[in-house]
């Protein structure tokens, strides 16, 4: 057993330039005691996954207001598995409809969080959810 802090990724994958929220949520994550790393807007999913195996996170939270979750969310899970990194856990956040969700849950998206989620109930997923990884 590891004494280990969970280790959060907040990224903004694609062209979205607006992170009040992200970077709402990874001072939110920060305060319930996660180690956290905020990329900053404008990644790619080629970068997000560096950052994520290079950091060595377990949980990687994508940010996207754009309308381009259907790409980018499914191929940031792609490529962690292309890296042997699939064991980091994805969740994904934003202006998603909700006829999206089942086909993110098929990419391998865990949870989705939209616009209103109490900040406690995200918390709370992933105390549940997520393990430090060895």
């Amino acid at each position: 057993m590891t004494d280990r802090k969970i280790r959060v990724m907040v990224a903004k994958p694609g062209l979205d330039g607006h992170d009040r929220g992200a970077r709402v949520l990874a001072r939110c994550f920060r305060d319930a005691g996660f180690e956290v790393i905020y990329t900053g807007c404008h990644q790619t999913p080629e970068q997000i996954v560096a950052a994520a195996i290079q950091e060595d996170v377990d949980l990687v939270g994508l940010s996207c207001l754009s309308g381009a979750h259907r790409a980018l969310f499914p191929k940031v899970v792609e490529l962690l598995k292309e890296k042997d990194a699939g064991d980091i856990t994805v969740i994904g956040g934003g202006i998603i409809p909700e006829q999206d969700f089942p086909a993110l849950y098929r990419a391998g998206i865990k949870a989705i969080f939209t616009p209103g989620a109490a900040l406690d109930s995200i918390v709370e997923w992933i105390r549940t959810n997520i393990k430090p990884r060895a």
